[in-house]
């Protein structure tokens, strides 16, 4: 059966129309929630970050400082590489993290730049 599966995705694969790859959300979650990765593109990213009401470069900054915050390091790493792409600059960056270690916590903070080290040597 297994190489009948193999077969039926290759000629799927090979032919009619090419697909869109898979979104993030659809890699990451998708097999396992297939609703919560349809809501992250759908709603998330296809509506509320493309609201007009806040720059994308406002909602990343907003977004980082929520995930230190909250210590989500998970996250904190790829919206640190979006938050550079929506023209949050590395200084920028360092001054969330100091001012939320006064609000947020020490320990956060300190998780933080780690995360931003990593991140601002990846260029």
């Amino acid at each position: 059966m297994i190489g009948g599966i193999s077969a039926m995705a290759h000629a799927q694969t090979t032919s009619g129309p090419a697909e869109t790859p898979p979104s993030r959300a659809q890699q990451l979650m998708g097999d396992v929630a297939p609703k919560l990765a349809e809501l992250t593109d759908e709603v998330l990213l296809g509506d509320v970050w493309e609201r007009p009401g806040l720059a994308k470069r406002d909602r990343s900054l907003i977004t980082v400082a929520a995930l230190i915050a909250l210590n989500r390091p998970e996250q904190l790493r790829s919206h640190m590489q979006l938050a550079r792409r929506n023209g949050i600059t590395e200084t920028e960056l360092v001054e969330t993290i100091t001012q939320l270690a006064f609000y947020a916590g020490w320990p956060n903070a300190i998780n933080a730049v780690g995360i931003a080290r990593d991140v601002f040597n990846s260029k």
